[in-house]
């Protein structure tokens, strides 16, 4: 079967990729990250996420690699990533109570070999509770999700933040939309529930 490798030392993204039950290798991404509001946000995490995969390519020319990217959108219609710090994080959650926002989750799947990649993105929505800056803070403090857009880790504590979730694959909240990469990696002989290539 041939290598596949996780463009991402997000151990978000790792456990994710566990679930999946093959083996895998780690990289870190030889890709900045950046965001700009002039790009719409689902172009953004595409271009990002590809980016990130072909980042490897040197490195490793005989695999697939995966790459992914999220950024939301908050009420106002800005585009905004990690928090900077905590009180970035507070800042994130203040504006974030209250209100329905959209996640956005690229993912490019890179065959090094072929010189041929899939990317697509997906959405999820979620609304938060009212919060006090007393919960916000206590939140924070406890879980501190400072490496997450968003600043919460809606599979730990942060699920407590939540009012209503709203999508088809709830990983794409986490960070690796796994449904679609089942399709994608199937599009490049890996069958995922027999743990080996196609061809």
């Amino acid at each position: 079967m041939k290598i596949i490798v996780l463009a991402s030392t997000s151990p978000y993204r790792m456990q994710l990729m566990r679930q999946l039950g093959l083996p895998f290798h780690v990289a870190a991404p030889r890709y900045e990250e950046y965001i700009d509001q002039k790009i719409a946000p689902e172009l953004l995490v595409k271009h990002q996420a590809a980016g990130k995969a072909k980042s490897l390519a040197q490195s490793y020319p005989d695999a697939l690699i995966i790459g992914s990217d999220q950024v939301f959108v908050d009420a106002c219609g800005r585009i905004v990533g990690k928090p900077a710090d905590f009180e970035g994080a507070v800042r994130q959650l203040r504006g974030m109570a209250g209100k329905c926002h959209t996640f956005y989750t690229g993912l490019s799947v890179y065959d090094s070999t072929r010189d041929e990649a899939l990317t697509d993105f997906e959405t999820y929505r979620v609304t938060l509770r009212p919060l006090t800056e007393g919960e916000i803070r206590a939140y924070l403090l406890r879980e501190n999700p400072l490496d997450c857009a968003g600043s919460f880790k809606v599979e730990g504590l942060g699920i407590a933040l939540m009012q209503r979730l709203e999508g088809d694959d709830y990983t794409t909240l986490i960070g690796l939309p796994l449904i679609k990469l089942v399709d994608f990696l199937g599009h490049f002989g890996i069958r995922v529930l027999d743990g080996q290539a196609i061809s």
